[in-house]
């Protein structure tokens, strides 16, 4: 496959970047290759590793979304920090409107679909103390009554509604490739995404 993008990319006057191209084996269960045979793009080694970011998202060899939850943690962790110290003297409207904007884009979070509960609760944990933080509010407070009296979403509704958002623009589309897992209802991540909204619901009403 390396050769026939070697060949292509020589046709048509291109040329790949070693120094961000890398190998990663994704494992197939318990089953792992300790064996590799070395891989080369344009005469050059590509280095093996076991995790990649691509477009800001990271994709692990086990599949497994906890790198880039972490990733979206510790983000929002900076922004948060960010926001409370610059805006702390503003009302409290300005700062709902500057955590809308700074602090519920949870990228890609549409795609996690394989996680450990403790990364995800994580994430959730550090999206209300954010909230109390930049608001001025108590540690302890209750989190579904404090998004509730402020009219600003809690975490489990942002994960519904990204969620959900991918869901209508891939079953929206025609390309054949696409369609392999919108007309499936029971694949993988289709499943997960019918179960995210079942889930969150529940959670946040327990809330």
């Amino acid at each position: 496959m390396l050769s026939v993008c070697e060949k292509y990319a020589v046709t048509h006057g291109l040329r790949y970047n070693t120094k961000k191209s890398e190998v990663l084996i994704f494992k197939a269960g318990s089953k792992t290759y300790s064996s590799v045979p070395p891989l080369y793009l344009g005469g050059t080694l590509l280095n093996r590793v076991t995790k990649f970011k691509y477009l800001v998202h990271w994709v692990t060899e086990n599949g497994l979304d906890d790198t880039d939850i972490e990733r979206e943690r510790r983000a929002l962790a900076v922004r948060c920090n960010m926001l409370a110290r610059r805006f702390a003297r503003c009302d409290k409207s300005v700062k709902v409107t500057l955590f809308q904007a700074y602090c519920q884009s949870f990228y890609t979070c549409n795609l996690w679909t394989k996680y450990s509960r403790k990364a995800y609760n994580a994430l959730r944990v550090q999206y209300n103390d954010a909230f109390r933080v930049l608001m001025g509010l108590p540690r302890y407070c209750s989190a579904s009554g404090m998004f509730t009296e402020a009219r600003v979403d809690d975490f489990y509704a942002i994960i519904r509604k990204r969620t959900a958002s991918l869901m209508r623009r891939v079953t929206g589309l025609i390309n054949s490739l696409v369609s392999v897992i919108s007309n499936k209802i029971n694949s993988p991540i289709m499943s997960h995404w019918n179960m995210v909204h079942v889930i969150s619901a529940g959670m946040s009403h327990r809330k």
